[in-house]
């Protein structure tokens, strides 16, 4: 029943996206991923991810099966692509099996394997879904939202000390081998996810069963939530509004070089192209998530964890997409919604909606403060600042104490058991 509603309430969502998608003459996230069946894919590696991700409730023949015949579709297109001159990519076989996979559920299956399947087909599609979901977002909100509050968010990050500035000298210094690395870290990012994602859900063709929670749903629910807070802050980023990927709508061509003007800060109108997907910053906030979800993981998971975590703050900062109040309103956004899944799946209690709600309050005074005291925080840096670090460090602490009491108590450990005395022997006479 659950999988039910929430399949509903997602194929509703889309539909609106659809539509709204439509009335701005663009396509929307259902027909871009339909066009995949047939035209090249915008992203082939994310396709394969979920695949992968559907091929979770499958047997490791039935795995080699579908891998095989993905590679085999993709081949068959690739040379018809080359043979009329199309537009050359890969992901449609991975698209292909994935589609198939739900036919033989509904045809050749019945009962909890139909089921445990289509939740299967229903991850990977939803995996891809999610990124469309927020290419249509994107669009929504530089539509919809004609002005901008950089000035105010630039403002408030002298607190911090301007470290998109300092963070973009630095990646600028190390190019060509720091940018390169970077931009495929950031590119990647949902590929990270699905590979931690199947980690995590590598014992579910052998229980027949889905975990509880996993990071799949922790990541879509972020890219759902996330792109409704761009309507309520539209920021586009430095190296828009500051630099010269702005042009003419740039305040200047400051960024990275030169610190933004002190002053009065305001509203600024920006073009009808750029996305205003900057606070909070969902990078920050899946990576935040994925490093969490890899701490139970191997040393390798371990270790890619928090290197995606690393990279990624260091990408968002470093390449002017995000200013560094983003990224702090990023980890209390990130660490809000995972209690609430985690919570939604264990059931809720007092921790739970504590947390919950202290991490909601905390987002809501870092926007409020963003907005209407940013004058404040940039002429009292050496309060404000550490007061947003101490905020965010506040939701942290709540989340690491809250969910080791959700953590099952270690069994005792065995004693030993105390030697027996041995039994008398009988005397010889």
């Amino acid at each position: 029943m659950l999988w039910t509603a929430a399949g509903v309430v997602t194929l509703g969502f889309l539909i609106a996206l659809e539509f709204a998608a439509r009335h701005y003459g663009v396509r929307g996230p259902i027909t871009n991923q339909a066009r995949e069946v047939i035209f090249a894919p915008d992203s082939g590696p994310l396709l394969y991810a979920g695949l992968a991700l559907t091929m979770v409730v499958l047997t490791w023949r039935q795995r080699f099966v579908a891998a095989g015949a993905a590679i085999g579709i993709d081949v068959v297109f690739w040379l018809v692509r080359w043979v009329v001159g199309a537009d050359m990519n890969f992901g449609n076989g991975a698209l292909w099996v994935v589609l198939g996979c739900a036919v033989v559920a509904v045809t050749r299956r019945g009962g909890g394997e139909r089921a445990l399947l289509l939740k299967g087909v229903g991850l990977g599609l939803l995996l891809v879904a999610g990124h469309k979901t927020g290419d249509t977002w994107l669009l929504i909100t530089s539509e919809t939202r004609k002005a901008v509050l950089d000035p105010y968010v630039a403002t408030a990050d002298q607190a911090l000390g301007n470290p998109s500035w300092l963070v973009g000298r630095f990646v600028d210094a190390t190019e060509p081998v720091g940018d390169h690395v970077l931009h495929l870290v950031y590119g990647q990012l949902p590929l990270a996810a699905a590979l931690v994602g199947l980690y995590q859900l590598r014992h579910v063709a052998v229980e027949r069963r889905f975990p509880s929670h996993h990071l799949v749903r922790t990541f879509l629910a972020i890219g759902l939530l996330g792109p409704a807070i761009y309507m309520i802050f539209p920021v586009v980023g430095p190296v828009f509004a500051y630099g010269a990927d702005g042009g003419q709508w740039a305040v200047a061509n400051l960024w990275p070089d030169t610190l933004p003007p002190t002053g009065a800060p305001h509203s600024m109108p920006f073009d009808e192209i750029t996305p205003r997907n900057c606070m909070p910053s969902l990078h920050t906030a899946w990576a935040t998530t994925l490093f969490i979800h890899s701490r139970r993981g191997s040393r390798a998971i371990r270790f890619a964890g928090t290197f995606w975590l690393v990279a990624t703050l260091t990408a968002t900062l470093g390449f002017g997409y995000h200013y560094g109040a983003d990224l702090i309103a990023g980890v209390v956004f990130a660490l809000t919604v995972e209690t609430a899944m985690r919570s939604f799946a264990r059931g809720w209690d007092r921790a739970g909606v504590r947390l919950v709600a202290h991490g909601t309050t905390v987002f809501a005074v870092l926007l409020v403060s963003y907005r209407y005291l940013p004058e404040e925080m940039a002429e009292h840096p050496w309060a404000a600042g550490p007061l947003l670090v101490l905020a965010m460090a506040s939701v942290i602490l709540g989340y690491v104490r809250t969910t080791r009491l959700w953590e099952p108590a270690a069994p005792p450990a065995r004693q030993p058991e105390p030697p027996q005395p041995a039994e008398a022997q009988p005397e010889l006479v």
